[in-house]
């Protein structure tokens, strides 16, 4: 029926050709999914044509199944919302930074974990950096240079 040319990136079929940028990983599984369900290759030889694994393939061809074309599109892993770093814990870090300017991170962080709040001290951290509550470092005021042959005092 049609076969994949990995080298030109490029799906070869009886009446024509269809070149595939070789960026655009939906249309690459989307052809592997093709080449393994439609043509005699198998899902075996159509992973390792595309440099999948069999057990990737069948991922990717179940959530095909279930989701269509969107399961094809990479989605961004990991948490989807700031589960530690809530608003309320958020309120609580900028409240304990302003009533106690010179508590640290550590500190802060150990007193809401005290009052039953999971948070760490990099969370910490990051809130305090965010709204700019950094402690302020004062600049050491350098002395001034005195000409020879003048006293202190004078101009």
């Amino acid at each position: 029926m049609f076969e994949y040319d990995r080298n030109n990136s490029v799906i070869i079929g009886p009446a024509g050709n269809l070149k595939i940028c070789s960026g655009d990983e939906v249309s690459l599984k989307l052809a592997m999914l093709l080449q393994g369900e439609c043509t005699k290759v198998g899902p075996l030889q159509a992973a390792k044509n595309f440099n999948y694994s069999k057990a990737r393939y069948y991922q990717i061809r179940n959530s095909f199944d279930q989701e269509g074309v969107d399961a094809l599109i990479r989605k961004k892993t990991g948490p989807k919302t700031n589960y530690r770093r809530t608003p309320e814990v958020t309120k609580l870090v900028i409240r304990a930074r302003y009533l106690d300017p010179d508590a640290s991170a550590e500190v802060i962080a150990s007193k809401l974990r005290q009052d039953g709040y999971q948070i760490a001290t990099r969370s910490v951290e990051r809130i305090i950096s965010e709204y700019g509550l950094q402690k302020k470092t004062p600049y050491p005021i350098p002395p001034r240079k005195i000409p020879p042959g003048s006293k202190p005092g004078e101009p």
